[in-house]
């Protein structure tokens, strides 16, 4: 078991050696995900889980990747999709172009949804989606677009279920339990690391989604995002947060208007 001053010991090299800023983030959770890593790689001592994370850089990737959240499916939340495709995108359609942010996309399921969705309203061909996450390993997943075949009568039911009349299975190539995405969704989608933590904002958007990532972070880092966001995002631009996230009680909540029970706000100011 790691105690609480290694853990400190680890987000320091961390950020010194490597850049990755974790200093912010829940520790609670940060030292769950660390001890199962330790337990998992049968380390001896934490002195050898230390030095591993200080030198070995294909180790410090898979540390990386395991105290980061990756868990995501397409078209989760069905209700929440049903409002972004009822409520949001006809007034998106009305902009002569769209840019929609997925900062925290983790592997792109979310991303590919809304791809989907944005073609069925007539809307991918005049659309940029940016996806970005801090993990560059989780990114090579979105820009392949291949998901596990297992998984898409799950994403079928939920995509009906959030308004969708296709057949599902149209939108992907089913190869060796493999499900590839057609390119036309893959060729709008715009790749890049980005560290909610450290990094400023890159462009304008009309709609930011950022979904059960902030409730890993303490009250600072929320709030030193949602600033980030709210500097990102356009006038009357949309953010989406998480089932479990929001806005009330932050920095920015005077500047949006919530929409809906779905965890959307509308910028007002």
């Amino acid at each position: 078991m790691i105690e609480d001053e290694d853990i400190e010991l680890l987000l320091t090299d961390l950020f010194e050696l490597h850049g990755y800023d974790f200093t912010s983030y829940s520790r609670a959770s940060l030292k769950r995900r660390i001890n199962r890593l330790y337990s998992l790689d049968k380390f001896p001592s934490f002195a050898e889980l230390r030095y591993r994370v200080r030198s070995d850089t294909s180790y410090l990737k898979r540390f990386v990747e395991e105290i980061t959240v990756n868990v995501t499916e397409m078209f989760r939340d069905p209700t929440f999709y049903l409002s972004l495709r009822n409520d949001i995108l006809p007034i998106l359609g009305t902009k002569p172009f769209i840019r929609i942010w997925h900062a925290g996309c983790s592997t792109g399921e979310e991303v590919y949804s809304m791809a989907i969705l944005l073609k069925e309203a007539g809307l991918l061909r005049k659309s940029l989606l940016y996806a970005t996450d801090l993990n560059p390993t989780v990114l090579e997943k979105v820009r392949r677009g291949i998901f596990p075949m297992n998984q898409m009568k799950q994403y079928s039911e939920s995509y009906i279920a959030s308004g969708g009349e296709m057949d599902f299975s149209d939108y992907y190539t089913a190869n060796y339990g493999q499900a590839k995405f057609n390119g036309e969704l893959s060729e709008k989608i715009i790749i890049s690391t980005h560290n909610l933590v450290s990094d400023s904002s890159f462009n304008e958007f009309d709609l930011i989604l950022c979904r059960n990532v902030l409730i890993y972070f303490d009250k600072d880092l929320q709030d030193r995002v949602l600033r980030l966001f709210d500097s990102s995002l356009g006038s009357l631009g949309y953010l989406a947060l998480g089932s479990k996230e929001t806005l009330k009680f932050s920095v920015v909540q005077h500047n949006y208007k919530q929409l809906n029970r779905e965890k959307i706000w509308k910028k007002v100011v």
